[in-house]
């Protein structure tokens, strides 16, 4: 199964013996190749909490032929922890959580870790384990692009201070305890709220 954000909907591709396990509206996988501008249509008209899937005989490959005129793009970042606190930025207006491009070769752990401390103002930071993997489209420049980022729950022994990156859009680092959870919900992107769910649901 592969979960796609498409201006903030998601788009699943699933394979037949997974229909089961989703509730939502059904495509067949040859329609939506012949037909991605309806699909793009579709998703547009389809609840958020619901979801438009594809039906696929083999979903890698389906997911693979739907993109293949998208430039492809990976990021890495991670839920940072300090005590019982949770750290998250405030970007274009939104909460969301740091994160950015992977650099030539670089790992996505090394990339997660990158990123942090130069979106966040933080140091001596260290990675617990991975969370999952996204994948979102957006326009650069005029180009399609497909973003896959690699998540990772990260941890942070320093001082509870934090520095925004302000080039990148970000004008606030907050540290929040668990109850403040619901608040970040709602203003954030659907594709990080999956994160955050994950994490912590």
């Amino acid at each position: 199964m592969y979960k796609v954000f498409i201006q903030n909907k998601p788009l699943f591709f699933i394979s037949l013996k997974e229909m089961s396990n989703f509730d939502g509206f059904f495509i067949r996988e040859g329609l939506a190749l012949a037909d991605k501008a309806q699909v793009t249509f579709l998703l547009k008209s389809i609840p958020t909490d619901i979801g438009l899937h594809i039906l696929c005989e083999d979903p890698q490959e389906t997911f693979q032929l739907f993109f293949d005129n998208h430039e492809k793009i990976e990021a890495a970042g991670g839920i940072v922890k300090r005590k019982e606190r949770y750290l998250f930025i405030k970007r274009n207006g939104c909460w969301d959580i740091p994160k950015g491009k992977l650099e030539g070769n670089e790992s996505p752990e090394a990339g997660a870790l990158r990123e942090i401390e130069e979106e966040c103002g933080i140091t001596n930071i260290s990675i617990e384990k991975p969370i999952t993997i996204t994948y979102h489209t957006y326009q650069m420049k005029g180009i399609d692009t497909l973003k896959k980022t690699y998540w990772f729950a990260v941890n942070y022994t320093g001082p509870k201070i934090g520095t925004p990156q302000l080039e990148e859009g970000i004008t606030k680092v907050s540290w929040k305890k668990v109850s403040k959870i619901d608040t970040i919900l709602a203003n954030t992107y659907s594709s990080i709220a999956d994160v955050i769910k994950g994490y912590f649901y």
